[in-house]
C-alpha cells in the first residue's frame, strides 16, 4: 500500500434513512429514498478547523464545531429526501432547531444536574459524597435515562440501525477488508470514536475539571458549567484521540469498554438495504487513491465478531 492509500480513520453520523460521511476533502449523505432508490449528496469540507489540528483541546473544540455544522445540514438534506418539495425545511430552519436543541441540552445535562447534585449532597445518608461526584452522578442517570426513553420511538430506533451501519462500514474499511455489506456485517456496531462514547467522556472530565471550580452558591456553578463546556469538550477530544491511537493496550480497552457498552443504547443492527446506504456515502468521499485501494482488496474469511476499535 502506498504511503497516499493508507488507511486514514473516517468519521460519519446516521441522519433520517441514510448516512453522513466525511473525508480527506469531501463529505457526502447518502440516504434511501421511499421509492427504494439510494439519494447521494456529496459537498466539500470547509477545512476552517484544520488550522487548529497542531493545538492540542483547541483542536477539539473547533473540530466539533465544524462537525456540528455539517451535522445539522446533512440532517436537513437528508429529511427533505423523504418528503414533497413543498414540505421541505431550510437549513437555516434546521440551524435554529439544532441551537434551541444544544440550549436544552445545557439546561437538562449541565443546570439540572449542578442543582440536583446539591440537593443530593445534602440528603441523610449521602452526605458523604463530593457535590462534584453527586452532579456527576445525576448528569449521568439522566444521560443514560434519555437514551434508554427515545430508544422506544420507531423512527429514532431507525436512525440508531443507520448508526451501527455507520460503524460496521468504518470497521470494515480501517480494517482492511472488502467493503461489501456482507463483510461490514461482520463487525461490531460499537466503535471507540463513536459520539456516545465522546459524550460519555465528556461526563466524566466534567467531573474532574468541575472538581476545580469554588462553589460559593448556585449562580457561580450555573457560570461555570456552561462557560467551560468548550474545555471539557475539547480535552475530551484529547482522551479519545489517544484512546483510538492505543487500543492494543489493555488497560486502555478496559477504560474505553463502558463507552463501548453504551452504544449498545444508541446503535442497533442493520440490514443489508441500510448497509448499502453506508456504503455509498462512504465511497463517495475516497479520495482516487484510497478507492483503488479499497478496490485492489481480496476477499478474506474471519469471524463475524470483530473488533471495531479503530485503532
Amino acid at each position: 500500500m502506498s504511503k497516499q492509500a493508507e488507511t486514514r480513520y473516517m468519521g460519519g453520523q446516521a441522519v433520517l434513512e441514510g448516512v453522513m460521511m466525511r473525508g480527506e476533502s469531501t463529505w457526502a449523505v447518502a440516504v434511501r429514498r421511499p421509492d427504494g432508490e439510494i439519494e447521494l449528496d456529496v459537498r466539500t469540507v470547509p477545512g476552517w478547523s484544520d488550522k487548529y489540528r497542531r493545538i492540542p483541546i483547541l483542536r477539539g473544540v473547533m473540530g466539533l464545531g465544524e462537525s456540528l455544522g455539517l451535522g445539522y445540514r446533512a440532517l436537513t438534506w437528508s429529511a427533505n429526501q423523504q418528503v414533497p418539495e413543498e414540505e421541505r425545511v431550510s437549513e437555516r430552519a434546521m440551524g435554529v432547531a439544532v441551537v434551541i436543541s444544544m440550549v436544552l441540552f445545557t439546561a437538562l445535562f449541565i443546570v439540572l444536574p449542578a442543582i440536583a447534585g446539591g440537593g443530593l449532597d445534602n440528603l441523610p445518608g449521602l452526605s458523604f459524597l463530593p457535590f462534584h461526584f453527586a452532579e456527576g452522578i445525576v448528569r449521568l442517570a439522566l444521560f443514560i435515562g434519555y437514551l434508554f426513553a427515545i430508544s422506544f420511538i420507531p423512527d429514532i430506533r431507525r436512525v440508531f440501525q443507520y448508526h451501527g451501519a455507520e460503524h460496521k462500514t468504518i470497521a470494515a474499511y480501517e480494517n482492511g477488508v472488502e467493503l461489501t455489506p456482507e463483510s461490514a456485517d461482520r463487525f461490531t456496531t460499537a466503535h471507540v470514536r463513536c459520539g456516545t462514547n465522546f459524550l460519555l467522556t465528556v461526563m466524566v472530565v466534567a467531573i474532574f475539571v468541575y472538581s476545580f471550580v469554588p462553589t460559593p452558591n448556585l449562580a457561580t456553578i450555573i457560570i461555570s458549567r456552561v462557560i467551560l463546556i468548550p474545555v471539557i469538550a475539547g480535552l475530551s477530544y484529547e482522551v479519545i484521540r489517544l484512546a483510538a491511537k492505543n487500543m492494543q493496550r489493555r488497560w486502555v480497552r478496559v477504560s474505553m469498554k463502558p463507552g463501548l457498552l453504551l452504544q449498545k443504547l444508541t446503535t442497533r443492527e442493520p440490514d443489508v438495504d441500510q448497509l448499502e446506504v453506508a456504503i455509498a456515502s462512504l465511497r463517495a468521499v475516497f479520495t482516487a487513491e484510497q478507492l483503488a485501494e479499497v478496490e485492489s482488496r481480496a476477499p478474506r474469511s474471519f469471524p463475524r465478531v470483530a473488533p471495531a476499535l479503530g485503532g
